[in-house]
């Protein structure tokens, strides 16, 4: 039995994760289950899979047998009983236990992108110190992923990473800057949780994609692209020396890669997997990102290239201005502004310590809420 943390189970990645385990009980144990302030729902999942740790992180409403706290997400990742740990937690409150997780040895199945966004060496060092792996869990990376199986890297000659679009990539750029939240709140293929919604709707989330697989597959930027593809059937391309291209393709749903996820290198049997039906795919488009009306995808990818800690400046300028629009105290087009000042503003410097990615990230946060203010 395969021993396995979720942090984050009440999330979107979480409760598919959970879906999956559920009809793999014969392969998988769920050991921990962690979450920010869904009590009620902590508690059914608790008792539907009998984990020996469950966690409240922002305490208050658990339990007396329940860990809260910032640090249980830590003490999750590392039970001696864990060998994956699903990271599904939003934004940059997954890097501790990701580290932590990869030195005690841990397989981490990232849908936490933000760890390697924020400290991708960092994360590399971790895992070639205590002798764990990080296994992508977003279906863009997974793709990849799947498609390099059996490969050497050296045959890799560029990615090409797939984005639906989000819900405006038809609008122009007048109405994406005056959009509501409600109507960037609705994602035409995925059905994901807020924040990550609305990174897509302003393709913030492709640019945290392209960093991801710079760290991921060890390849320049130059190598990465990003196109859209407004179906969400064709995950990611990956082209070869010789000019082959393969690509992974199904219907959207995130329990295939973390499955794969989960099984890696191998593949388990899953009578609840969405088969795949060409004719109703229908046809499949691509375009360009339009960078013009989507300046975020651009500020982003420019913040991986520039490296050391750029990346922690846009992550923590991007999250502060998501829950700013989320909370209704600005448009949707500041989202971006506030984000290009920022890091407009910051100091760059090497990432090579976690005291020096903290620093970046706090700072950035700050300026953020002063430019909003």
């Amino acid at each position: 039995m395969i021993g396995v943390t979720i942090l984050g189970s009440t999330g979107s990645i979480g409760t598919s994760a959970l879906r999956v385990l559920a009809r793999h009980r014969d392969r998988f144990r769920v050991v921990a289950l962690t979450a920010y302030g869904r009590r009620d729902q902590l508690e059914a999942q608790a008792a539907a899979f009998y984990p020996a740790y469950v966690a409240l992180v922002a305490g208050g409403h658990g339990r007396d047998d329940w860990a809260e706290g910032k640090e249980s997400l830590v003490e999750a990742a590392t039970r001696p009983d864990v060998d994956v740990v699903l990271n599904g937690v939003v934004g940059a409150a997954g890097l501790e236990a990701t580290i932590a997780a990869l030195r005690a040895g841990k397989r981490v199945a990232l849908a936490n992108k933000e760890t390697l966004v924020m400290a991708g060496d960092l994360v590399r060092a971790a895992a070639r110190e205590g002798g764990g792996e990080v296994v992508p869990v977003d279906s863009e990376h997974s793709a990849i992923l799947q498609c390099l199986a059996g490969r050497p890297r050296s045959d890799l000659q560029r990615i090409i990473l797939t984005a639906s679009g989000g819900p405006f990539h038809k609008w122009d750029a007048e109405r994406v800057h005056s959009a509501t939240v409600q109507e960037a709140l609705n994602h035409p293929t995925w059905k994901m949780g807020r924040k990550i919604s609305v990174d897509s709707a302003t393709l913030a989330n492709k640019a945290l994609e392209v960093i991801e697989a710079h760290f991921l597959f060890d390849v320049p930027f130059d190598a990465i692209e990003a196109v859209v593809h407004p179906q969400s059937i064709i995950h990611s391309f990956v082209e070869f020396v010789d000019g082959s291209v393969l690509a992974q393709m199904g219907f959207p749903t995130m329990e295939l890669p973390i499955l794969y996820a989960l099984s890696y290198p191998g593949r388990l049997e899953d009578d609840g997997a969405v088969r795949f039906d060409p004719v109703g795919a229908g046809s499949l488009t691509f375009e360009p990102v339009r960078k013009e009306v989507f300046p975020a995808f651009a500020l982003g990818v420019q913040a991986g290239r520039t490296g050391g800690t750029a990346p922690t400046a846009f992550n923590a300028a991007n999250e502060v201005a998501v829950a700013a629009f989320l909370r209704g105290e600005m448009p949707f087009g500041r989202i971006a502004e506030v984000i290009e000042v920022v890091l407009r503003r910051q100091v760059v410097q090497s990432a090579d310590s976690l005291e020096t990615v903290r620093e970046a990230d706090r700072w950035a946060r700050q300026r953020a809420e002063e430019v909003i203010r």
